[in-house]
């Protein structure tokens, strides 16, 4: 307003500088001169001096009926430009309260505040997706997936950062299917993106899909979406966990199939081999890996090993003992070993090696497994009384375990 003032001051200014300066310049002549205008039947005359200053003045009065005319044709879009402009700031105020109340956990009030002004708004995506987030943590659901839609068609272009807000309020909720349908469309649209294939990566974890992870492992490690010590420890989580899946279904050429293609690496694990060969035994294949558990505990001792080696009905018990008794002079004192020595010998009939191996293992550390076998022993030679001690004492010991673990636990 004020710019116009100045405008019109201005130019008032140099029409009546303008008319001083030439009714000033024409007065000095000894004849001003005149003017005769002509229309018809009718004639104008004036003076020069009238007829400049009155030129002057005209020009200046139709400069600024023309400016005027223009600014009253320019008010309609000036006001609409004007009412864009305080939306828009009552729209940016909008975001910033909606913002702090989502923060603040005042989820109703940050909805409602965000809708009302995101048509308004520079970024309407930011508003739906902020206000689909407040309208799950309240549990209005229908709400959240109308605020997605809407974002879509506020933002067509959006589809990767709309999609990936609807993946995470989904596994919020624990609904792992329609986050994986969400994110296995967005995988299809852009396969390297790192946040999809994190957000995959949690969906396929918390859904228990080790199938699903064993496939994504190979886009997580080319895309350096985890680190590698990450993915080594995801692998070999999820290879561990598809060989407990396989040995529940009980299916030796699908646990032994699984094991072909684990990488070595983790094979050589001695968590994960001790579950590929407690799987084959489970389900009745304890034969086929006989000869590989015998090679793993020569190279590498592990008492888990030496139980489940204990285990396997061997086709040989003959052979099977004598393989074992290789390792004794290498482990003498093992009190675990010389259960499962003491076991393999009742197997093979050698009562009297049996009590040998037996009664060195309690001496040594008593446990319940090395009592129940002796208690066994004891009972198939007829000796009931000492059976039933071993019985006692192997329950006494598995008791006080219990009690201990309990104290362990609660304090």
């Amino acid at each position: 307003m004020m710019k116009n003032i100045m405008y019109f001051l201005g130019s008032l200014l140099i029409a009546v500088a303008a008319a001083f300066f030439v009714n000033t310049w024409l007065g000095g002549f000894d004849s001003p001169g005149y003017v005769l205008i002509g229309i018809g039947h009718w004639s104008l005359e004036t003076s020069l001096i009238v007829f400049s200053v009155s030129l002057i003045m005209g020009f200046f009065v139709f400069y600024i009926f023309f400016r005027f005319l223009g600014w009253l044709l320019r008010l309609p879009g000036q006001i609409k430009n004007r009412g864009k402009s305080i939306k828009f700031n009552r729209s940016q105020e909008a975001l910033i309260a909606g913002l702090v109340d989502s923060a603040e956990g005042n989820w109703e009030k940050a909805e409602k505040v965000l809708i009302k002004h995101a048509s308004h708004s520079g970024a309407p995506l930011i508003h739906y997706l902020t206000a689909a987030r407040a309208a799950q943590s309240r549990g209005a659901y229908d709400k959240r997936d109308e605020y997605l839609r809407k974002a879509a068609d506020q933002a067509p272009g959006s589809d990767v950062a709309i999609g990936l807000t609807q993946a995470e309020l989904h596994l919020s909720d624990k609904q792992f299917e329609q986050a994986l349908e969400t994110l296995t469309r967005l995988h299809s649209i852009d396969p390297t993106h790192a946040s999809v294939l994190k957000l995959m990566h949690q969906a396929y974890q918390q859904a228990g899909d080790w199938e699903g992870i064993r496939n994504l492992i190979p886009s997580l490690n080319n895309n350096k979406v985890l680190m590698e010590a990450e993915i080594k420890l995801l692998e070999t989580e999820a290879y561990s966990k598809l060989l407990k899946q396989a040995a529940e279904r009980g299916n030796a050429d699908e646990i032994e199939s699984l094991w072909s293609e684990i990488p070595d690496y983790i094979r050589n694990m001695k968590g994960v081999s001790a579950i590929y060969f407690a799987a084959m035994i489970e389900a009745g294949a304890g034969a086929r890996v006989e000869g590989g558990l015998a090679r793993a505990l020569s190279t590498t001792w592990d008492q888990t090993l030496v139980v489940l080696y204990g285990n396997i009905p061997s086709i040989d018990i003959a052979k099977q003992l004598e393989t074992a008794e290789q390792w004794l002079p290498m482990h003498p004192r093992d009190a675990i070993f010389l259960t499962v020595l003491g076991k393999l010998s009742m197997k093979c009939g050698d009562n009297q090696k049996a009590t040998t191996y037996l009664t060195k293992s309690l001496s040594i550390e008593p446990t319940v497994s090395a009592y129940q076998q002796f208690g066994d022993l004891l009972f198939a030679q007829g000796d009931k009384d000492r059976a039933s001690e071993c019985y006692k004492q192997g329950l006494e010991l598995a008791s006080s375990e219990i009690v201990s673990r309990i104290d362990l636990i609660s304090g």
